[in-house]
């Protein structure tokens, strides 16, 4: 999303990237030098990588920042996930579908998308499914439709009233479907609210499932309720193989810069919240249980820089993540920064490991 500024309190598997190099005509508007770009640090022990007991960072690519592929700006970048084929899926909230090359992150195709009326999308959440085809929400409404992967709307799901942006419905603009997920077993499919609905208590927002029914259609089902950080909403929300989430949370201080939170969550044993019209926190609603993981602020820098105002030169918008490989408890996981097209922020991408 193009995130607006809130007070904020304080913040199989892919290979290592090298460079970005381009791979034909398709690819000539790609910066030559780009893989100057990419900063690569080799680890001298366990524990210089870093963020958190539970959390280390490998290192971090730039590779991608102020690009542009076929006519089309690389960057606005929201989501992420793993194709079939082990190359990356990415969806930018400008309309736009990228496919990257699963180890060098070089763009592949790009395809534009619309809602049924031919307009533009502020598209946040990605989940290629288990037939390839793409489900993304778009917080303009919200919505989540089904795309084939040349970009032709094949559905769209329902979507509870009380989640639509007012006046239809209680959510705030720019502030619904951040995170999209489906769960180990591909029957249900959960998309994360970036911020409360009005009447419910700040820092409370609601989680949305569906189940897959006949058909392969999705149907509505059970909601769960999740407590932010102070100051903070859900940018993004990923399954992990136990059925459990990773969730990120994040916010924006103007002239000191981001926040970004990791989180364990577990939402089987919290309350279905689809028929209760106000979450105060005093309702008796069981919340969707979190485990801090890491405040990225805590990560060392890796040699990064920073645009803007930062409490730590590595940090930056950060929107999109992907687990991209499971060993043993430990999770590969790669994030991503939005830029917002902005030359003052960096799309930048992340190469986490994460013990569960």
């Amino acid at each position: 999303m193009r995130l607006r500024t809130v007070l904020a309190t304080a913040t199989a598997g892919l290979a290592a990237a090298t460079c970005l190099t381009a791979a034909g005509p398709a690819n000539a508007d790609v910066h030559a030098d780009v893989h100057a770009d990419l900063h690569a640090v080799t680890a001298t022990t366990p524990d210089s990588h870093a963020c958190s007991p539970a959390v280390s960072v490998d290192r971090f690519s730039d590779a991608l920042d102020k690009t542009t592929y076929d006519g089309t700006f690389v960057g606005n970048l929201s989501a992420l996930a793993v194709d079939r084929d082990g190359s990356l899926a990415a969806v930018s909230d400008r309309s736009a579908l990228f496919a990257l090359d699963g180890k060098t992150l070089a763009p592949r195709a790009v395809v534009p998308l619309a809602d049924e009326s031919g307009a533009a999308l502020d598209s946040e959440g990605l989940v290629v499914d288990r037939d390839g085809t793409r489900l993304i929400s778009s917080e303009t409404e919200p919505s989540v439709r089904r795309y084939s992967r040349d970009g032709r709307i094949l559905d769209r799901l329902p979507v509870p009233d009380a989640l639509k942006v007012a006046p239809a419905g209680r959510a705030v603009s720019n502030g619904t479907f951040e995170g999209l997920t489906l769960l180990p077993g591909g029957r249900t499919l959960l998309a994360s609210m970036e911020y409360a609905l009005a009447g419910d208590s700040a820092g409370i927002v609601r989680f949305q499932t569906w189940r897959r029914a006949e058909g392969g259609h999705f149907r509505l089902s059970r909601q769960y309720a999740y407590r932010t950080d102070a100051g903070l909403g859900v940018p993004e929300v990923q399954a992990t193989p136990d059925g459990r989430l990773l969730v990120l949370e994040r916010g924006f201080t103007a002239g000191v810069g981001n926040t970004v939170r990791l989180y364990l969550a577990d939402p089987r044993r919290a309350t279905d919240t689809s028929g209760v019209e106000n979450l105060t926190g005093q309702d008796g609603v069981r919340l969707i249980k979190k485990t801090p993981l890491a405040d990225i602020v805590n990560c060392p820098s890796l040699g990064a820089t920073a645009k803007q105002p930062q409490p730590n030169p590595l940090l930056d918008n950060i929107e999109g993540m992907a687990i991209t490989g499971y060993s043993k408890g430990r999770l590969k996981v790669l994030l991503v920064s939005d830029d917002n097209q902005n030359a003052a922020q960096t799309t930048r991408f992340y190469y986490l490991r994460v013990r569960i």
